[in-house]
């Protein structure tokens, strides 16, 4: 990988990935979506996610964008995931996380915030692979105290997710 070096002085120009941070956020057994207000993928779904801000905590930030994308106040549970999203240069760290209230509504970046059942939740219209993935992750443990975090999809769930984009 090649790096900006400065010939005279060898200071060492870093483009770093961006982190974004984020919450599988959820109500009794539903789950809050997102309808996203800007690009890429406005009017897809997605949850409440961003990216990290100077001098703040993963978790933190992850509190921050739920409040700024649905006015929704939560309360983190534990690390879901951690994805490399190579292609783009991110890294997304993704809580688990429940929805102290059912009180919200759309923030400046959202359309609509909906809580749904897993079987309304709009599969077809969501805007990223990662949360197809961070969805079904979360499924697979939603009711363990413990377990390991996730990493990126492999396999079917891989191919799955990328159907989304595909559309």
């Amino acid at each position: 990988m090649e790096r900006h070096v400065c010939a005279d002085c060898g200071w060492v120009h870093y483009d770093n990935p961006k982190i974004v941070v984020g919450s599988v956020v959820t109500f009794e057994d539903k789950f809050l979506l997102c309808k996203r207000a800007i690009h890429p993928r406005k009017g897809f779904w997605t949850l409440p996610a961003g990216y990290l801000e100077q001098n703040e905590t993963t978790a933190d930030g992850a509190i921050r964008e739920a409040y700024e994308e649905a006015t929704a106040e939560i309360h983190i549970r534990d690390l879901l995931a951690v994805y490399s999203v190579t292609h783009i240069s991110q890294v997304q760290i993704m809580y688990r996380s429940i929805l102290k209230e059912p009180e919200f509504s759309a923030g400046p970046e959202s359309l609509e915030v909906e809580l749904f059942d897993w079987a309304e939740i709009p599969w077809n219209d969501l805007a990223f692979p990662t949360v197809y993935w961070a969805l079904h992750q979360y499924q697979e443990i939603k009711d363990r105290e413990s377990f390991t975090p996730f990493s990126n999809a492999v396999g079917d769930m891989l191919e799955k997710s990328l159907e989304i984009i595909r559309r």
